[in-house]
């Protein structure tokens, strides 16, 4: 029997969605990339701000008419979405057979069994399904935020931080080194607060040291560090080991003390000022990427210079920056203060436009040096990749000369010799 997968949302979502998978590949499931031909439908969803939840709901009804027109019998959705709003969802979505959350995947076989009075054999814990390229994958290494950030719904959906056991995670990138991925992409909603549940203090350290050290892997990529848990010991071993790439993916939402207070972020503008002068100093060839909000309830025009200046004076290779939008059920959805839409508007415009310049000059920097390229997509335009300096599914691409001898997976060392604010060219030494 067929099954069509839909998933959306961030990377740790499409570890949920390889999990399922696997599960449901254990138990003879097959799957299909045509919705038309599949028996069963399911929609992994994503719940985190309001235009996510606007994308799954269209999502869900795409697959609905499926239901009519194709050879679909049950639709299911899981994920965030679900998660939050089963109740609500239930009674407004009869089209949907079965809704399950974000810690339920396991369930899935029997449950779909039951629905369609099938045979359903016990099954172990599967191997993930990989829908990734075949030569990187997403190692996610805990569930769950012990943050409160006053603008974030992660908590009110996925609950406190729960990490998972280094040896476990040891283990897993093993497996995953074994089937072939040479590139791992270290996850979690708060990758430098991992292990604070389980051992009493953050081990994230530990835990990359350990994984620099499994055959096969080329790459690991740290992402999603919170600023107050980065420390200098964690940014000396991201630059002293072998395989560990030297790329800090440190989201700071904003550099006003006061705002950042409002937002119930830890941490402050002098600790973040330091971890960037460490850098400055002793790792100037380090790839930085942030994420930043404009238009959070009390932002002041004074406040939003400070930001912007603080961007001038403290230089980013990759900045994603988002206007607030009040989230249902955070603390700041009932601020005070709460910005016009248009004003909003306007920050994230002026914050992007200044970032293409800065991204621009920082990617110049690099022209006439060479680096590894692993390919991921060879065309009769050019031959397309990354460098340590891109992170998948977020960042810029380099471009080469076209090659059909290059296929995905393999690595090149390449000449950069040109950049605009996003991508690179580079020739094939």
């Amino acid at each position: 029997m067929n099954i069509g997968v839909i998933s959306l949302g961030c990377a740790k979502n499409q570890v949920d969605t390889q999990t399922m998978m696997g599960y449901l590949r254990s138990a003879g499931y097959t799957f299909t990339g045509e919705p038309s031909e599949a028996d069963i439908l399911i929609v992994n969803t994503c719940g985190f701000i309001t235009s996510a939840k606007e994308e799954s709901i269209d999502a869900i009804f795409e697959m609905a008419q499926y239901k009519q027109v194709g050879r679909c019998r049950l639709l299911v959705v899981t994920g965030c979405l679900s998660e939050r709003y089963r109740k609500e969802l239930t009674e407004e979505m009869p089209e949907v057979d079965l809704f399950l959350g974000v810690r339920e995947y396991e369930k899935l076989p029997r449950l779909i069994a039951d629905k369609l009075n099938l045979p359903c054999s016990p099954i172990g814990k599967p191997e993930r399904l990989l829908v990734t390229p075949p030569y990187r994958a997403y190692l996610r290494i805990g569930d769950g935020c012990n943050n409160r950030c006053a603008y974030c719904a992660i908590p009110l959906i996925r609950g406190d931080l729960q990490s998972t056991p280094m040896e476990q995670l040891v283990d897993e990138a093993k497996a995953l080194a074994g089937m072939g991925v040479t590139e791992l992409s270290v996850i979690a909603q708060d990758t430098s607060g991992y292990g604070k549940d389980l051992y009493g203090e953050p081990r994230l350290i530990p835990l990359l040291r350990e994984l620099n050290r499994v055959d096969g892997l080329r790459w690991v990529r740290l992402l999603y560090t919170y600023p107050d848990t980065v420390t200098p010991a964690l940014l000396d071993t991201l630059a002293e080991g072998e395989k560990l790439v030297p790329y800090l993916d440190m989201p700071l939402q904003h550099c006003n003390d006061a705002i950042l207070k409002r937002m119930h972020r830890r941490g402050s503008k002098a600790h973040i000022q330091s971890v960037l002068d460490h850098i400055r100093k002793n790792y100037p060839d380090f790839t930085l990427r942030t994420t930043m909000m404009v238009g959070f309830p009390g932002e002041t025009d004074a406040q939003f210079e400070e930001l912007m200046q603080f961007l001038r004076d403290y230089p980013f290779d990759r900045v994603g920056a988002f206007a607030f939008s009040p989230e249902e059920g955070t603390a700041a959805e009932a601020l005070p203060d709460q910005i016009a839409d248009e004003v909003k508007e306007a920050r994230l415009a002026a914050l992007m436009e200044q970032q293409q310049a800065i991204s621009k000059e920082r990617n110049e920097r690099w022209i006439g040096r060479e680096l590894t390229m692993l390919v991921e997509e060879t065309g009769m335009d050019g031959t397309y990749g990354r460098t340590i300096r891109e992170a998948p599914d977020a960042d810029g691409t380099v471009c080469v000369a076209p090659s059909y001898r290059h296929e995905p997976g393999q690595y090149l060392t390449i000449r950069l010799t040109g950049a605009d604010p996003y991508d690179m060219i580079g020739e094939c030494l």
